[in-house]
């Protein structure tokens, strides 16, 4: 007798094998008459399968691995879209080798499932042969995973890494300001010229109906450094394959270069209140002459001096009446941007 989850059951041994005449049979002779091995002839036919199995196995995985060398030199996307930064292609690097790692667990999953299925259905009434364990593959299911964790962990903190990196003199640095609901960007250093108490501070803030426009150059590292005065906003553009949440009273910063020029709108990623979905702003990327030209303009373009006294009470506005910002907070340089 055996006992299988709980339960005693009869195996093959215990079961009496009926002795039945030649002559009930139409002339074959019965397992004991003919000397045979009990079971013997049930497992050539287990071993014939077993090895039809294999055949099979040897088949198919040499046409898997000829699969996967046919789309190793041009693997797809698996829907992540394209970045304009000098960080999208490790991000998408990052993003394929994760889909193909899942990829190729689910077909020897699945394959061994149909495996199970076919090869160990049932046959008779006849119980099979109950295994308490299997030592092998017992190991085999807990250290594969483990590796496949610790890979994909190391990869991921390697690129990540990468990404938040700062370095010690990017070109430009913009101050990002979250507000509710709308936006604030700083040129701290434009990156173009020598800045001087004569000339202008750009500043770019939204206004409602009137989102933000944010020009930078193509091919410049820029830093952006992130405060907001009042609840946790999130600083977004999908292109950028990026994002960082705005903090009150925290300073965050990530830097990147933006490979590619055009206009790319940018949103709000955190819910932050009534008018979150209004919290949208554009991204201007052009060339590095026509950014130079935008900057030179803003620096010593003339400021009135009702304007210029008003300056400062606009910046200390936009820190502290933010949360009432239906009318928005006049930039130092013609309001938006644009």
């Amino acid at each position: 007798m055996r006992r299988s989850f709980g339960r005693t059951r009869p195996s093959v041994a215990d079961v009496p094998v009926a002795e039945v005449p030649a002559a009930e049979v139409g002339g074959m002779p019965t397992t004991a008459d003919s000397g045979e091995a009990p079971g013997t002839h049930g497992g050539g036919q287990r071993a014939h399968q077993r090895s039809r199995g294999r055949r099979t196995l040897r088949l198919v995985g040499p046409l898997a691995l000829v699969g996967f060398a046919a789309t190793a030199c041009e693997r797809p996307n698996f829907g992540y879209p394209d970045g304009v930064t000098n960080y999208s292609p490790r991000l998408l690097n990052l993003w394929q080798g994760s889909a193909i790692a899942a990829l190729v667990v689910g077909v020897i999953v699945w394959g061994m499932i149909f495996y199970a299925v076919v090869a160990f259905r049932k046959r008779s009434d006849v119980l099979p042969r109950q295994i308490r364990y299997n030592l092998p593959v017992e190991i085999l299911y807990t250290v594969v995973p483990v590796v496949i964790v610790v890979g994909m962990f190391y990869y991921t903190a390697r690129d990540e890494s990468e990404v938040t990196k700062l370095s010690a003199h990017p070109d430009v640095t913009v101050d990002v300001i979250g507000f509710r609901w709308n936006w604030q960007f700083k040129y701290l250093d434009p990156g173009v010229g020598q800045s001087s108490p004569s000339q202008n501070q750009i500043e770019v803030t939204g206004r409602p109906g009137e989102p933000a426009v944010l020009v930078l150059p193509q091919n410049r590292s820029i830093r952006f450094v992130e405060t907001s005065p009042d609840v946790i906003h999130s600083f977004w553009v999908p292109e950028f394959l990026f994002k960082r949440d705005v903090i009150p009273g925290r300073i965050n910063q990530f830097e990147l270069t933006v490979t590619k020029t055009g206009t790319f709108i940018g949103r709000c990623a955190e819910l932050c209140g009534t008018d979150h979905d209004r919290m949208n702003f554009y991204v201007k990327v052009v060339p590095q002459a026509e950014y130079d030209k935008f900057i030179t303009e803003r620096l010593n373009a003339p400021v009135p001096s009702s304007s210029a006294s008003s300056s400062t009470t606009s910046s200390s506005t936009t820190q502290t009446q933010a949360a009432g910002a239906s009318t928005a907070v006049t930039a130092t340089t013609s309001g938006s941007g644009q």
